[in-house]
């Protein structure tokens, strides 16, 4: 498996490490629940540098990207990122990924380290004849996510750059540390915070020097154990759990990135076709409201009858209780519907729920 450039840090710091798409990451420090909290009410610090980066340039960048993803490529401003997915000819996401405009010409894609190499071979594939290059720049790449209430004034601590200043999906190309670094106000927590691209040969410095310039504030290292709970409770889709090439954005509850009057885009066809019929599925939160804590896979019933499977499913250190996410039938996808999952030998009671389960006050 591939290690990180923080690596050794992880080691110092007692990081359990885990397998995950290929990587060798840690999963946890002092504990899930721990430092779950420390993101929700103070900061914590993270190592995403599996994630891929592909860099797109040329003149035909914009147009390229605008027919190959649903959201509005010609309208992102320079210093600006957007959410969005590569699109499949059935209407559904290859991948998800954030879109930065850096130029006129030139974005950089960050997409999910398991799909990387396909996500590759899909862009260079379609980007044949079109004046633009499609890179892949990974390797270059160290991605540390500094996220909670607190991380603001943290990463300002390293920057001479107005990041505080940054609005929400926002960036600059500033510097960490008097090295060059991209510094942007995005996150997969629900939380404020920031994710900074970097040289991998900075990485282990700048990691220091936010936990320590952090310390007061009550930064800690934080894992792939808590990135997940903290993205379930804000309800952000995860690739291969709410997102695979068998669903399209619509039933995920992503219309808001589907931009279908931007012109023709691949899989436009069926996303104006099913919004036009009627949705046939979409996600829904739920509770339990026994003892129990449902996984994914678990089977979904209702009135008896088996009506999908939990797509993620979690305890929540904010809300005290479990909670999930599933496919439904749109009748049965109204809040307060009950429903009941299968845990092993049992059916738990549980209730539909409206997403997100977290929204942090503004």
């Amino acid at each position: 498996m591939r290690r990180t450039p923080l690596y050794d840090c992880h080691l110092r710091a007692g990081a359990r490490m885990v397998g995950f798409a290929g990587w060798e990451l840690p999963v946890q420090y002092s504990g899930v629940i721990d430092e779950h909290r420390a993101v929700r009410s103070r900061a914590g610090l993270f190592d995403v540098s599996h994630m891929g980066e592909f860099r797109v340039s040329g003149p035909e960048a914009v147009e390229f990207l605008d027919r190959n993803t649903p959201n509005n490529v010609a309208r992102l401003e320079t210093g600006r990122a957007h959410y969005s997915g590569l699109m499949t000819e059935q209407g559904t996401y290859a991948d998800d990924l954030l879109v930065y405009r850096r130029g006129e010409s030139e974005f950089l894609l960050v997409v999910n380290a398991a799909n990387r190499e396909r996500d590759l071979a899909i862009l260079e594939q379609r980007s044949a004849g079109h004046d633009l290059r499609v890179e892949d720049r990974s390797d270059d790449y160290a991605l540390l996510a500094v996220q909670g209430p607190e991380a603001a004034g943290i990463v300002g601590e390293l920057s001479a750059d107005p990041v505080g200043e940054l609005r929400y999906y926002g960036f600059l190309e500033g510097s960490l540390l008097g090295a060059p670094a991209l510094i942007s106000r995005t996150g997969y927590t629900g939380e404020d915070g920031f994710e900074l691209y970097l040289a991998p040969e900075q990485a282990e410095a700048v990691w220091e020097a936010l936990l320590a310039a952090g310390a007061s504030a009550g930064l800690v290292p934080a894992g792939l154990g808590a990135r997940d709970t903290l993205r379930l409770e804000a309800a952000m889709a995860l690739y291969g759990h709410e997102l695979n090439e068998e669903i399209t954005p619509l039933e995920a509850g992503l219309g808001w990135v589907v931009k279908l009057k931007k012109g023709e885009f691949v899989g436009r066809d069926v996303l104006v076709a099913q919004k036009q019929e009627g949705l046939r599925r979409r996600l829904a939160g739920f509770e339990i409201v026994e003892r129990g804590i449902a996984r994914e896979g678990h089977e979904v019933f209702a009135e008896g009858e088996r009506v999908g499977e939990v797509t993620s499913g979690a305890w929540s250190p904010t809300l005290e209780k479990a909670i999930g996410m599933v496919y439904l039938p749109p009748a049965l996808a109204e809040p307060g519907t009950p429903i009941e999952i299968q845990v092993r030998k049992r059916r738990l009671a549980a209730r539909v729920v409206e997403l997100p389960f977290y929204r942090r006050a503004d």
